[in-house]
């Protein structure tokens, strides 16, 4: 077989994985957790279906690529939960050695590719990247919203660690940060979200 298309499959194979790794979020319709592989497409067709709220104007084909590139990195480091501040300290270092091995299986030009990919999403220097990362925030809130607070209720979180969290979807869209809001409030009237301090 030819060795660029052999290393190519190979790396297909192994992001495969991407399908065990579960989230903490529970998925809308059903009492199982939400997997990596079923969140990255949930955030491409979320950018597919909401670009006319980016605060600027996007190239939706990088955008989707890079929700398609952003989690792969778990197969090696792990789901890190948003609001494990433990966690969270050696996330990008862990990450980024997952990102060398996992995209250094792909030819050299794909490689580089991937790379760069996963590095602008990371740094959201971006309108792209910050439009990409207003999905991947404002996924996990309206899942929750909908399954009646679960892993916020589960972890104890409260509505200004939601909103402190997610502040940086206004970087992506405006209208959807307000939406995000919106959603917060709704939650904490409906007891679903503790209300910070209380």
């Amino acid at each position: 077989m030819d060795e660029t298309l052999e290393s190519q499959v190979q790396f297909l194979i192994e992001i495969d994985k991407l399908k065990t790794i579960e989230r903490r979020t529970r998925i809308i319709h059903g009492e199982r957790l939400e997997n990596d592989a079923e969140h990255s497409w949930h955030l491409a067709m979320m950018a597919f279906i909401l670009h006319g709220h980016a605060n600027k104007e996007i190239d939706m084909l990088k955008v989707i690529k890079m929700l398609l590139v952003h989690d792969l990195v778990e197969i090696d480091a792990g789901d890190t939960f948003a609001y494990d501040t433990q966690g969270n300290t050696d996330k990008h270092e862990r990450e980024l050695k997952a990102a060398n091995r996992l995209f250094g299986m792909l030819p050299e030009d794909q490689a580089e590719e991937l790379l760069s990919l996963w590095m602008e999403f990371e740094t959201k220097e971006t309108p792209e990247a910050r439009f990409a990362s207003s999905m991947d925030r404002l996924q996990p809130i309206i899942h929750n919203h909908q399954n009646e607070g679960d892993t916020w209720q589960k972890y104890n979180i409260t509505s200004d660690q939601v909103l402190n969290r997610n502040a940086e979807i206004a970087n992506g869209s405006a209208t959807l940060w307000k939406y995000t809001q919106q959603i917060v409030q709704d939650s904490v009237d409906q007891g679903i979200l503790k209300q910070s301090g209380s």
